[in-house]
């Protein structure tokens, strides 16, 4: 899920469970109405093509390294604000066809999101 800095969602693409979704995250880029000035993610998205797609497209990245990586400045003032997207998340499984993804197929799960 991408969402502003307001914490509204803006798009999500659903990947399947056994896969990772960092693939999913540059084609989740490209639906923002404006480019933003901070991309904020999870150390789970720390890559370093990543990183160079968010510099090209003219954004600065504020992903923290993972423990076996070199160390690449990560502001923490704006670090922290990743909690956005976290209570995004916390919303969306009040609602219990979310949390426990009653939908089982991904085209009426995805329909569930939209709502």
């Amino acid at each position: 899920m991408i969402a502003d800095g307001r914490g509204r969602p803006v798009g999500f693409r659903l990947a399947p469970g056994q896969a990772h979704e960092l693939p999913h995250a540059l084609p989740l880029l490209d639906q923002l109405p404006s480019l933003p000035e901070w991309v904020v993610a999870d150390r789970g998205y720390s890559s370093h093509g990543f990183r160079e797609a968010i510099w090209t497209a003219g954004a600065r990245p504020a992903i923290p390294t993972k423990s076996n990586e070199a160390p690449v400045a990560c502001p923490d003032w704006i670090y922290n604000n990743r909690n956005i997207v976290e209570r995004l998340w916390a919303r969306l499984k009040e609602w219990r066809a979310i949390a426990t993804r009653y939908e089982k197929t991904a085209v009426s799960f995805m329909g569930i999101l939209c709502l």
